[in-house]
């Protein structure tokens, strides 16, 4: 039976280990379509068309904003960055379980276009682990370390609006858990109205054999 898959959501704080857990999980499941963005800005040598970002004019982006063809968009830099919903819902369609990674407003603008739209936030096992993390990288000063944290707290207020939340304690464990997690969508009544629709003529018309 194949079903429409799900549009899954997922924020998190900097430093919570989103990107590693997203690897673990397309490493290890199928399934899966990680949500591909357009943006203005000029390609970085590595990046691929289609692959990383959809590298398109401003022009062709404001068309999209006008035309409504956008999950969401904002302005970075200068630059344009957005989510097509025609490539979302062609992998939807395709029965992909498409996971688009984003900060806490862009998802909740997203909520209200699709409400049936599955909000998850990743959080660290304490604000303790996520300053060590951040630490850790050893990329970032002090000071930027302290502006990742006061934004942690801005965000974390907001975590409550959010459908679930996953604890990242241990990438791989948390990687099947968020697998579980979505999986469990594909089981709810909603999601497959079109199968029990089915059930459902099927035991009218074969009961009526009976009469």
């Amino acid at each position: 039976m194949k079903t429409r898959g799900s549009l899954i959501v997922l924020s998190g704080f900097a430093g919570v280990g989103k990107g590693t857990v997203l690897k673990s999980l397309f490493e290890t499941h199928e399934g899966y379509a990680y949500s591909v963005s357009a943006t203005t800005r000029e390609p970085r040598p590595g990046e691929v068309d289609g692959v990383h970002y959809f590298f398109i004019s401003k022009e062709r982006f404001e068309q999209m904003i006008a035309g409504d063809e956008l999950l969401e968009h904002a302005c970075y830099v200068g630059n344009y960055y957005g989510t097509p919903k025609a490539y979302v819902d062609r992998k939807l369609e395709e029965g992909f379980d498409v996971i688009l990674e984003i900060e806490i407003q862009g998802a909740l603008n997203i909520k209200k276009k699709v409400p049936e739209a599955i909000l998850i936030y990743m959080l660290p096992p304490s604000a303790k682990t996520l300053k060590e993390r951040l630490t850790g990288r050893g990329t970032e000063t002090e000071e930027v370390i302290l502006k990742r944290m006061k934004r942690a707290a801005e965000e974390a207020a907001g975590v409550e609006q959010y459908d679930y939340i996953i604890v990242n304690e241990d990438a791989d464990e948390c990687a099947q858990e968020l697998n579980c997690l979505i999986r469990a969508q594909r089981l709810r009544a909603s999601s497959n109205m079109s199968f029990i629709r089915k059930i459902q003529r099927d035991l009218k018309e074969l009961t009526k054999e009976g009469d």
